[in-house]
């Protein structure tokens, strides 16, 4: 199998080297005119068809690695290094992302998944899709170059095969660790495919914006996978680190974002350029952005270059991920230069009270964000080679940056909505603020009567609950103006259909699932911010427990039942059994645990959590006290975290609904009008559009 592995991949380089030098011959010779011994048109056709292969060939050594794993083939380095017979099956196949070259390989699968899902859709657009499809493949000849000649999954243990391997680190021996990688993976990899199209319509001058039609649920589905896969993460940190939060800050979370943060303009400038002509450029240069910054996230990962408990052990293979950034950035910027007066505005900015200024804004935000998420991830790096010494960026100049940029962005979330294309008028700004800004005004009081007191920033600078009832109000403001949007319009159906208001909402949806699950997505970020505002008001206690003590954590009382131990095959635990009461009422039990790897000789701390609405009661077994043998239980009281995770299955929903196609409105209506109601139709087809 190992050799089988190692000939696929060699195969996937070769049909991808194949589709990137015939599609790009056929293409040139399309674009000149002149014809060689093979057609272009079959020249680029055998092209498409290589490029089919490369996804079979890279599937087989994917299969080959999974299977390695499964059968314990410990004669496979990486197996060796990644698993052991103890292992259950699921990590198994987690193997296949936990290393250094299983990760690459997943990587290359994905692209060539991704290029074989455009490769069989061709015929949307067949010159465009040459165009990408060829991009794609040198994108996978850099990562089969890889794979073949600088990190060998399939590499085999010299002398004698060991009877059982190192095992799989512990702290990925959690069932999120299954799913967020992949999904993680699906955001960075799917980002290559808009980025393709862009290159390719630059280079061949593609007229309009048909492009972004066609990458516009590429980008999307892309954009939702890394956003799960983010927060995915963050779940695994505060269930698995056993830290008590969920975001550090940390140089690997760093790299996430940074794509995040220029994908999230993207998909907003873009309606600039489908609704005005405008930003075209900067609509290029985003998503050729945003393309980097995955391939630098996956190199911070595996260059040494930055300390993470995310990162990957140090290699040399860091210069071959900056040796392709500067290929990527050259090839951009020469293309750039060479078409970018195809790129030109067909309009311009006509007042800064519209619609376009939203977005603008909310652009600059965005990149004002990522460009300081990038600085403090590589100012260590520029003061170790500028001073000598590395000076480290921690969480609270994160914070002061990241904080109000944040709630800035919210505040542009409410605002948006409520402005028309070109210009808006003072008095539709007066009408439409009226009630997001009594609901905000009336929200900033309830919370300062319920103990947040924002004046604390001035008597002892308690940033933390000045920001958290800025994010409050703020809350409130774009949950109104959202409301109204969804309101408003589902009462023009509701008037002419005689229907109940949450089937006009649905119906509204239906017509534009763009805008309205767009508004949805809006509303889930606010769900997430409230879930953030609670960090303000954390609440820790470590103490040593011993049979039947106990102590109190806001309204918790924590009271030790019994401490015990267990093993299996796979790791020996040491576990507190705990007891939780509120008001003299048993609620729940609780068992944190320490855990022991027999195979890798490493621990892990396994969390237990009570979470409700309000709040998460976090435990943690510590261990013992060395000095006394008493055990260490450390709990946090951590407010609203429940609402992060609510609010990703919200923005989840909304991305599904805006990749739905539209229902017509005529269709819509037909159902529920009379046959000479084709007044009442236009004025519930001018609803269901709105200001999108």
């Amino acid at each position: 199998m190992p050799a089988f592995g190692s000939f696929a991949l060699l195969l996937g380089l070769v049909l991808s080297g194949y589709s990137l030098l015939a599609g790009a011959i056929a293409l040139r010779q399309l674009s000149t005119g002149s014809r060689g011994r093979v057609s272009p048109e079959r020249l680029a056709e055998t092209a498409r068809r290589a490029g089919i292969g490369s996804f079979i060939a890279a599937s087989c050594a994917a299969f080959a690695l999974v299977w390695a794993a499964f059968t314990n083939d410990f004669s496979v380095s990486y197996i060796l290094h990644h698993s052991n017979r103890a292992l259950p099956g699921p990590y198994k196949f987690a193997a296949l992302w936990s290393g250094q070259e299983g990760s690459l390989l997943l990587w290359a699968w994905l692209l060539s998944a991704y290029g074989f899902v455009l490769r069989l859709r061709h015929k949307v657009d067949v010159t465009l899709t040459a165009y990408a499809s060829a991009i794609l493949a040198g994108i996978q000849v850099f990562f089969f170059l890889l794979l073949n000649f600088a990190a060998t999954p399939f590499s085999l243990v010299s002398g004698a095969v060991p009877q059982d391997g190192f095992g799989l680190n512990p702290l990925l021996q959690y069932p999120e660790m299954v799913i967020h990688p992949p999904m993680l993976y699906l955001g960075y990899v799917g980002f290559s495919v808009p980025f393709a199209f862009a290159l390719g319509a630059l280079m061949m001058r593609y007229p309009g914006e048909k492009w972004i039609h066609i990458t516009r649920r590429w980008t999307m589905v892309t954009w939702l996978f890394l956003t799960c896969g983010i927060f995915l993460g963050a779940h695994w940190a505060y269930a698995v680190l056993g830290w008590g939060g969920y975001w550090g800050w940390d140089p690997v979370e760093n790299a996430s974002l940074m794509p995040w943060l220029t994908g999230t303009a993207f998909l907003h400038s873009v309606m600039m350029q489908e609704k005005r002509g405008m930003m075209k450029s900067w609509n290029v240069w985003l998503i050729f952005s945003t393309f980097m910054l995955s391939i630098l996230g996956t190199l911070l990962t595996r260059s040494g270059l930055v300390s993470s408990v995310h990162a990957f052990a140090q290699s040399s293979i860091g210069s071959w991920f900056w040796a392709f950034l500067v290929i990527v950035l050259a090839v951009c910027t020469f293309t750039y230069i060479l078409h970018r007066d195809h790129l030109k505005t067909e309009n311009k900015l006509e007042s800064l009270v519209s619609r376009e200024s939203s977005f603008l804004f909310n652009n600059l935000v965005l990149l004002v964000a990522c460009f300081t998420v990038l600085w403090g991830t590589f100012f260590p790096v520029l003061s170790e080679y500028v001073q000598g010494n590395k000076v480290t960026v921690s969480a609270p100049f994160y914070n002061r940056v990241a904080v109000p940029i944040g709630l800035f962005l919210l505040f542009l979330t409410g605002i948006g909505p409520l402005l028309a294309w070109r210009s808006t008028s003072f008095r539709s700004i007066r009408r439409n603020l009226v009630l997001p800004s009594i609901a905000a005004l009336v929200t900033a009081v309830v919370v300062m009567f319920c103990g947040v007191h924002p004046w604390e920033i001035f008597t002892t600078n308690d940033q933390g609950s000045f920001y958290s009832w800025v994010a409050f109000s703020l809350a409130a403001f774009v949950v109104t103006a959202v409301a109204s949007e969804f309101l408003r319009g589902a009462h023009v159906i509701q008037r002419h259909t005689g229907q109940n208001l949450f089937a006009s909402m649905v119906q509204l949806t239906r017509r534009n699932t763009r805008r309205y699950g767009g508004y949805i997505v809006h509303f889930g970020v606010v769900v997430i911010f409230i879930g953030l505002a609670g960090h303000a008001f954390n609440q820790t206690q470590e103490q040593e427990l011993g049979f039947k003590q106990s102590f109190h954590l806001g309204p918790y009382r924590i009271e030790c039942l019994d401490y015990s131990q267990d093993s299996n095959s796979n790791y020996d635990t040491e576990f507190a059994l705990l007891d939780v009461y509120r008001g003299g009422k048993k609620i729940t039990r609780l068992s944190p645990e320490l855990r022991f790897y027999t195979a890798s000789q490493q621990t892990s701390t396994i969390v237990a959590n009570h979470s409700t609405p309000a709040w998460d009661l976090y435990v943690i077994y510590a261990g013992k006290n060395p000095d006394t043998g008493q055990p260490i239980i450390k709990a946090f009281l951590n407010p609203l975290v429940m609402w992060i995770w609510i609010g990703v299955v919200i923005v989840a929903v909304g991305t599904g609904i805006a990749l739905v196609p539209n229902m017509s409105a005529a269709l819509a209506s037909a159902r529920n009008r009379p046959q000479d109601a084709s007044a009442k139709e236009n004025e519930m087809a001018a609803a269901g559009r709105g200001g999108d």
